[in-house]
């Protein structure tokens, strides 16, 4: 079964899937196949996420998009199909062997051309990125004690009106839980009031998925 959204149990998970629009048959193999991984499944995005994320990609239509976190690629499945021709999306992973599925899956459904991956720690490579760089479109889903550091150094990259989504902003609830002191906890926490001081931006927390944060930089 697929990844349920945050207070969805799975009656409601399936009437929102069901009234939502279909993985294409190459994201709905991929989900099999990351289920096959056990436990690590969990860090997949829900499907509707995923169409989400497709439909705010049409929506924003960059020219240079950028995920930070792939594992098995369904979000970057997901930010590919909307992008217009020519268009490209970077992503940054440190794991082969994850994104060794990803790059079959890309190639299936015909998006590996418009998909480069860089294999690395992430903070190193959105630091390597030539000064001039202008990001339209970002998607942060890594580890957590990091999100704070890609957010600095993505905003100043990111074009007027341009968009942040930010993954497990909600953490299972856990921001919420004064009991919860863990490190992932407390470092999401840090970053939800970092980003909701920040007068940079606008933002918005949506509870899909593990809690989406919806960044998008103010305009002149």
């Amino acid at each position: 079964m697929a990844n349920n959204s945050i207070g969805l149990d799975d009656a409601v998970g399936d009437y929102v899937r069901s009234h939502t629009s279909p993985p294409t048959p190459t994201q709905s193999a991929l989900i099999e196949r990351t289920a096959d991984l056990g436990r690590a499944a969990a860090m997949q995005i829900a499907p509707e996420q995923g169409e989400l994320l497709t439909t705010l990609t049409e929506l924003v239509d960059p020219a240079l998009a950028i995920e930070i976190g792939t594992f098995t690629g369904y979000s970057s499945l997901a930010i590919a199909r909307g992008l217009s021709p020519g268009a490209r999306l970077l992503c940054f992973d440190v794991s082969e062997q994850w994104t060794s599925i990803a790059r079959t899956h890309w190639a299936e459904a015909g998006l590996d051309d418009r998909i480069e991956l860089r294999i690395g720690p992430a903070i190193d490579t959105v630091r390597a990125l030539p000064a001039d760089t202008v990001v339209d479109l970002a998607f942060i889903d890594a580890d957590k004690t990091g999100y704070l550091h890609y957010y600095e150094e993505l905003v100043p990259r990111l074009s007027p009106g341009g968009l942040i989504c930010v993954d497990n902003t909600l953490w299972s609830g856990a921001v919420a839980d004064p009991a919860a002191d863990d490190e992932s906890t407390e470092a999401l926490r840090e970053f939800n009031r970092h980003v909701a001081d920040d007068d940079r931006t606008r933002q918005v927390m949506v509870p899909i998925g593990d809690g989406l944060t919806l960044i998008r930089r103010n305009r002149p």
